[in-house]
């Protein structure tokens, strides 16, 4: 009988709307996460092709190093990699870039 009501189902039905706002959001923030991801590992492994393509294989604190920048580093990193003559260019701008 109480199932049957009006108000319950008002506030059953509210309540199932905001689940599914809610589930949504989540999805949202997820899928943002997974771009964010993606790009990072995207530009990450163009800029270490480029890299070991430059100056064959790199050390591994290199690596490292370059493993450790953000998006904006990479994007930064791959632009310039092309004026470096060896990898002590690389080394020197690590902290600028």
């Amino acid at each position: 009988m109480m199932r049957e009501s009006v108000i319950y189902q008002e506030i059953l039905q509210e309540g199932v709307q905001k689940g599914l706002e809610q589930g949504l959001e989540q999805d949202r923030q997820e899928l943002e996460q997974g771009r964010q991801e993606g790009r990072q590992e995207g530009e990450l492994n163009l800029t270490l092709r480029l890299l070991s393509r430059r100056f064959g294989a790199l050390a591994p604190e290199v690596l490292a190093a370059v493993r450790g920048l953000s998006v904006e580093q990479l994007e930064g990193l791959a632009e310039v990699l092309l004026d470096f003559r060896d990898v002590a260019d690389l080394q020197k701008c690590s902290g600028k870039v």
